[in-house]
């Protein structure tokens, strides 16, 4: 034991790199469930002051923004920490402001067409998506939101530059913010279109701030926003081939993606009824709150992979690959057993006995849940690889497998179909992403023999 513990320690005593993700990793867990724990007491607060009917009505409200904001939203933080890693440390700016300028526009055009979207067919199609008269107006209000969510470009400018402090306690301002508000019209009594302002101011003043800072540390990088906005973009994709593929990509993965995540409690309700939807929803709930773990390494671990894989630092690069995947799987394992050990106790202590039945739900989503955070590492080496093309692919297949498997065995099983098809889902994406992974590996180890050979037999 003793000799086991030495190497533990001078384990992580060497690892320095490690310790440092592992930081940054803590600090962004940290931010996301303090935002949480605030973002639900607002929720309360809000269903306290406006009672069932209203608080229905800001709920669809919520909802119809977000779902607008998916289905036109770019990942474009993917693309740009992974070319913005390979002019990193480059003393002329000029491609590097070029690529940030590019992200910037694209988000810029996303927000713009998604307000636009959904402003008109709010009042073209409303009332076929339960959009009345009576809540277009707090629709057509809080839609302003989404000509500022303009995310992946501060994203990326704020991870590539390792402010992960900022990234996980700035977004605590507009959620205390939202909640000081809601607390406020609660004491005065404030109806609903108060509180459509309210998540509305709460939820832009975020989003300025998180731009605000990303400008903020572009500056300090010698990248002003004059110089910025003035960044030629003719022959970006010439400089940084594959770019327009994988922000195209990037994109259809995530619509992809919220297909099996967004509109799978629908499909349950729709297929079994609604009291199995909502025992669905509690299970799906648990899951997604562990995946936020897998979010954030992601998050941490993506700038350091790209910049690895464009220094070729190969034996580095694998390194810090196995190191997170280890740790996820570790993770994952523990989450699944204490599960499969636990849940029917804690249901019943606070959903209530009527719940327990999301016992058996909730330990097969676990399941899925560890095998998608075993994956997270290893999607984000493909991407850093430039591979988003394959890894679009895999999410296909396996977004198809989930839907088939669902039509299938829901109507059989019930909610308990969907989490099977999860299940399956999770395991051949997984599954593809690995192989992917080591025959990517194969042929750069083979390329990289056929190019020193061929200098030695120039030589």
């Amino acid at each position: 034991m003793q000799t086991i513990g030495r190497r533990a320690r001078r384990f992580w005593r060497d690892e320095e790199s490690l310790r440092a993700r592992l930081a940054n990793i803590g600090h962004l867990v940290t931010g996301n469930m303090m935002g949480s724990a605030m973002g639900l007491l607002a929720f309360i607060v809000t269903a306290r002051a406006l009672g069932p009917n209203d608080f229905g009505i800001l709920a669809l409200t919520l909802s119809y923004a977000r779902s607008i904001q998916l289905l036109i939203a770019f990942q474009t933080w993917q693309p740009l920490i992974k070319y913005g890693a390979e002019e990193w440390g480059n003393q002329d700016k000029g491609a590097y402001r070029a690529l940030m300028k590019f992200g910037l526009l694209v988000d810029v055009s996303a927000a713009f067409t998604a307000y636009a979207l959904a402003v008109c067919f709010a009042l073209l199609f409303g009332p076929h998506v339960g959009i009345g008269e009576s809540n277009l107006q707090q629709v057509l209000i809080y839609a302003t939101v989404l000509l500022f969510q303009i995310e992946g470009f501060p994203t990326a400018v704020l991870r590539l530059a390792g402010r992960f402090r900022l990234v996980a306690y700035s977004a605590l301002v507009a959620t205390v913010l939202r909640l000081l508000l809601c607390t406020i019209g609660l004491l005065m009594g404030a109806g609903l279109f108060y509180f459509v302002i309210a998540w509305a101011v709460s939820q832009i003043a975020g989003s300025l701030l998180f731009l605000t800072l990303a400008l903020i540390e572009l500056r300090r990088q010698g990248v002003g926003v004059g110089g910025l906005l003035t960044a030629p973009l003719a022959g970006i994709t010439k400089r940084f081939k594959g770019l327009w593929t994988f922000t195209l990509g990037s994109k259809i993965e995530l619509t992809v993606r919220s297909s099996t995540m967004e509109f799978d409690t629908l499909l349950v309700g729709a297929l079994a009824g609604a009291p199995a939807a909502g025992l669905y929803h509690v299970a799906k709930r648990l899951g997604r709150l562990v995946l936020q773990i897998g979010v954030q390494v992601q998050a941490v671990v993506y700038p350091d992979i790209a910049r690895l894989w464009a220094q070729q630092a190969m034996t580095e690069f694998r390194r810090t690959i196995v190191q997170t995947e280890v740790l996820l799987l570790t993770f994952g394992v523990a989450v699944f057993a204490a599960t499969a050990l636990w849940i029917g106790p804690v249901l019943h202590w606070t959903a209530g006995p009527a719940f327990e039945a999301a016992g058996p739900l909730a330990t097969v989503q676990m399941i899925a849940v560890a095998m998608l955070l075993s994956g997270s590492a290893v999607r984000s080496a493909l991407l850093a690889m430039g591979r988003q093309p394959v890894v679009l692919k895999i999410v296909v297949f396996s977004a198809v497998a989930f839907h088939l498997t669902a039509l299938a065995a829901i109507p059989l099983l019930g909610a308990m179909g969907a989490n099977i098809a999860h299940g399956v889902m999770a395991g051949l994406w997984l599954a593809g992403l690995m192989t992917a992974f080591h025959a990517e590996l194969r042929s750069h180890a083979a390329a990289t023999s056929s190019a020193t050979a061929s200098g030695s037999a120039s030589g």
